[in-house]
């Protein structure tokens, strides 16, 4: 996080007036509050120094974290709608670490939201639950990826798997169905929150300032998430 003059003059002109509302869902007010509690709890990475240039770096980063609370209170939404069991408050304060793996499969926005909100993680597992892998597609991606499946020894011994290989170098369909149908289900699952989220997104007006950070709209847009 960068310190100094030029840094705090850049982010006390970017940062809105208290008191305002970061987005409306449905007409229902998503405070600004919750965007700047975010913000505070995540570390600026910036590395510039031009005050210019700070300034438009704190404005996409209020964009971010717009995304992360917009992301967290339609989860809340969708949850009672549902009729799940209410998730915990979020701690706004408390926005934990995501590995870079979770970032390149999700997105910084879904990875940050699903590790700060129980809201999303309890639609994700709900969505993840509903879906059925049919026994074919199942077998069909065991067939496909031999290499996922080598016995340690095959490991150990640098079988190619799609080379040279006896039938004894890989693990038995089925001795790993199970868990191939559990990695499917959550493939599955996360496309069917990022169809959820497609949707559910199309009832969030932003108030100006807190855009998509990919919106071609304003001038700061970028296609980074």
């Amino acid at each position: 996080m960068l310190d100094g003059p030029a840094h705090g003059r850049a982010a006390s002109a970017a940062r809105p007036e208290p008191g305002g509302h970061a987005a409306l869902v449905r007409g229902e007010a998503v405070l600004g509050e919750r965007v700047e509690a975010v913000l505070d709890a995540v570390p600026a990475r910036d590395s510039e120094t031009r005050p210019e240039a700070l300034a438009r770096a704190q404005r996409q980063r209020r964009r971010w974290a717009t995304q992360v609370v917009v992301v967290d209170e339609l989860a809340r939404r969708a949850c009672a709608e549902r009729g799940l069991a209410p998730p915990p408050e979020v701690s706004p304060a408390r926005v934990p670490a995501v590995s870079g793996t979770e970032v390149a499969d999700l997105g910084s926005i879904v990875a940050v939201a699903l590790a700060h909100s129980p809201a999303v993680r309890a639609l994700l597992a709900a969505l993840e639950a509903e879906q059925q892998v049919p026994e074919r597609a199942a077998r069909a991606y065991y067939d496909r990826n031999p290499d996922r499946f080598l016995t340690p020894g095959a490991l150990r011994r640098g079988v190619d798997p799609y080379g040279v290989a006896g039938a004894g170098d890989f693990l038995p369909y089925a001795e790993v169905r199970d868990e191939v149908v559990r990695e499917l289900r959550r493939a599955v699952g996360r496309q069917a929150f990022f169809d959820w989220l497609d949707r559910a997104r199309a009832e969030v007006e932003y108030a100006p300032g807190h855009e998509h950070p990919g919106d071609p709209s304003h001038p700061d847009h970028e296609h980074r998430h």
